[in-house]
């Protein structure tokens, strides 16, 4: 597997199908359909498909109201999907999908101008997966004081960090669906989703699992305005339900990657917890104090190349909750199944 990000964005005439799952997002289907429009990419060469999964509120009819006139917009509704859930409904769209090449982004996502632009340049040097930077809105006035959205974004944060270093040694395990993309052929090569169906989720993780399984190329965006940005969850009922979700899919990443990703997080909450150690030895909080300091250092020297900006006081506290929800997410991720809407 050979790994690679895109140094500069270059136009190509590369022809992309935009595959987009809805299900209940009429108040969110809107604002995507508008971002995608204003796509800085020939409308010529790429199709937007989105694909209603049987919801049960306008959003099937709002989407086919807002893309009149818009000859490179279509919308589908799920029926006999292949397969449970989010994946069923994607398969359906790609199956549609007139052009080689695949990107796949969801309903309440925000792409900024050059998404489209960006992947198409990977795709042109002979990239079979290739995935970009997916981060939550941060500065929203509503969300500011919301204590579980600040910790939705800087968990998101503390991925990416994770994902992209990962992928920069050619260890690549993890990707967002909201701004993922591969051609159809080397979809077509793996199965599909066939190999994907241990849990619900898992239409990125575990199909960039199977990609890397067959030697696949897998390329990374990192450019600017090639962002996809959604909203953060706001209540910890849903958000624990969302990380149920994604760490019930990290169960199944390949070994080498979870041996390597449960050792770093081991490392990293041995040191955390290292200060009620301090009867033994009051250097155990030394440990501490360096895990504390080596965090505030990355956090602060990268977030900005991932959109956020934390302040020292915020890095440090929410970087204390996010080892904590690592835990309790873990948990819950155990107790089984889960539901994608």
């Amino acid at each position: 597997m050979k790994k690679n990000s895109s140094q500069k964005i270059n136009q190509t005439d590369t022809k992309i199908s935009v595959i987009i799952a809805a299900k209940n997002e009429e108040e969110n289907i809107l604002n995507l359909i508008d971002t995608l429009s204003n796509q800085d990419y020939d409308k010529n060469l790429f199709e937007v498909i989105i694909v209603d999964d049987n919801s049960t509120d306008k959003t099937y009819e709002t989407a086919c109201s807002q893309i009149t006139g818009k000859e490179n917009f279509s919308v589908l509704k799920a029926e006999s999907k292949p397969f449970p859930g989010k994946k069923g409904a994607l398969t359906i769209g790609i199956k549609k999908a007139k052009n080689d090449f695949i990107m796949i982004t969801d309903a309440d996502c925000l792409p900024e101008k050059n998404w489209i632009k960006s992947f198409s340049s990977l795709f042109s040097q002979c990239y079979d997966f290739v995935f970009g930077i997916a981060p939550l809105i941060q500065n929203s006035s509503s969300l500011k004081k919301n204590w579980v959205s600040k910790l939705s974004c800087f968990e998101n944060l503390r991925t990416h960090l994770l994902t992209f270093s990962f992928a920069g040694v050619s260890l690549a395990y993890s990707a967002a669906a909201r701004s993922f993309g591969f051609k159809k052929s080397s979809f077509e090569k793996i199965n599909g989703y066939s190999n994907t169906l241990e849990t619900l989720s898992g239409d990125d993780d575990l199909l960039l699992r199977e990609a890397i399984k067959n030697k696949m190329k897998i390329g990374v965006v990192t450019e600017k305005d090639s962002f996809v940005y959604s909203y953060p969850e706001n209540n910890l009922k849903d958000y624990l339900k969302q990380k149920a979700r994604h760490t019930q899919t990290s169960l199944h990443y390949l070994p080498v990657h979870k041996i390597l990703l449960g050792f770093w997080h081991l490392i990293n909450l041995i040191f955390l917890f290292s200060p009620f150690l301090v009867f033994f030895h009051p250097a155990f909080i030394f440990f501490f104090l360096l895990k504390i300091i080596m965090d505030v250092i990355v956090v602060s020297s990268i977030q900005k190349k991932f959109g956020y900006c934390f302040k020292l006081l915020s890095i440090i506290i929410m970087q204390i909750l996010y080892e904590i929800f690592l835990i309790v997410n873990f948990l819950n991720a155990l107790k089984g199944k889960n539901e994608w809407k």
